[in-house]
């Protein structure tokens, strides 16, 4: 397909689930639900902090970053700690906030407190 490019990150589940951490369409890069990293650390403002490390990354390969991201979903396991993570979110997006949305919801692995899944606008 014309005008999409798809960006692996490597990781054992793109290929065992059959998706890209990030694709780009023409000015769109999508970014997958994202946690942290391994290993995964304690606590949801780590995990917060390791899960927009990663996206920040993905970002960049597609030419891209926090800034471009317009918009934001935020899949947490206990929603009453979901305000632990603001003071992270503002420091990764600063002056420029996504429109975003919090779930919660029950994640694949139980020691993954919050899942992060971005869309950024990025003429090329």
């Amino acid at each position: 397909m014309t005008g999409i490019t798809r960006y692996r990150s490597g990781g054992p589940f793109e290929a065992k689930v059959g998706y890209c951490r990030a694709v780009r369409a023409g000015d769109t890069v999508y970014v997958a639900g994202t946690v942290a990293s391994e290993p995964v650390p304690d606590g949801i403002v780590a995990q917060c902090d390791s899960a927009l490390a990663r996206i920040d990354m993905a970002l960049r390969d597609a030419g891209s970053g926090l800034t471009d991201v317009v918009r934001a979903t935020y899949y947490v396991t206990d929603i009453a700690q979901f305000e632990l993570c603001w003071p992270a979110l503002r420091r990764a997006f600063g002056d420029n906030p996504p429109a975003a949305t919090v779930i919660e919801a029950k994640l694949i692995d139980p020691t993954d407190l919050i899942e992060i899944e971005v869309t950024a606008y990025s003429p090329r």
